[in-house]
């Protein structure tokens, strides 16, 4: 009944303000398994998830990471961030703020550089120039040989991410409502940060 109860407030919260979501449904599991997979969870000792919304992702993400990483969640909408923060697990840390903010963020948590950044936010649907500061905060503060990864309905994120360089792979889950794009880049080893 939970797992109910958390559809109708995303739904509800996409209502209020379908800018600040990438969809009006939240994710399956096919879409799940796709992101982890593609982060390289298993592997990671600090992870970012910039867009939670109600937590399905999270869940999901805590239970592909090991029992000593980090998981720094950052939601911007109100609602959906008294939702993420119902997760009881000691390994997630959820904050409510702006991706915009994520140097500052990862700064008050004393965290170190992340080995994966994982988005859900919707790049469409935010101006261009913000976009860009965002995809370019995550690329300075990726450890070397850090991925980010982005799940999106448009192609716009791939138009913003031009630090990454041309490194990139796409896959595409059409088991999601909608079907969604699953954007992977690799911080080059010798990166600036």
């Amino acid at each position: 009944m939970g797992k109910v109860i958390n559809a109708v407030l995303f739904f509800a919260q996409f209502i209020k303000n379908p800018r600040q979501l990438g969809s009006v449904i939240p994710s399956t599991g096919f879409l799940k398994r796709r992101i982890s997979n593609s982060a390289k969870l298993s592997t990671a000792n600090v992870v970012v998830e910039l867009g939670p919304g109600g937590g399905g992702t999270t869940r999901h993400f805590l239970g592909a990471m090991k029992a000593d990483a980090t998981l720094l969640t950052i939601e911007l909408n109100e609602g959906l961030y008294k939702l993420v923060s119902q997760i009881d697990d000691p390994r997630c840390i959820v904050h409510h703020g702006d991706a915009l903010d994520l140097i500052d963020i990862l700064q008050h948590y004393g965290l170190p550089a992340p080995d994966v950044v994982i988005s859900g936010i919707p790049f469409s649907t935010m101006d261009p120039a913000t976009g860009s500061l965002i995809v370019e905060s995550i690329h300075r503060q990726l450890a070397p040989n850090g991925r980010f990864v982005a799940y999106q309905l448009s192609a716009q994120v791939a138009r913003l991410a031009t630090s990454f360089g041309d490194w990139k792979t796409l896959q595409l889950e059409l088991l999601s409502i909608p079907p969604m794009r699953v954007w992977c880049w690799q911080k080059a080893s010798g990166a600036d940060d």
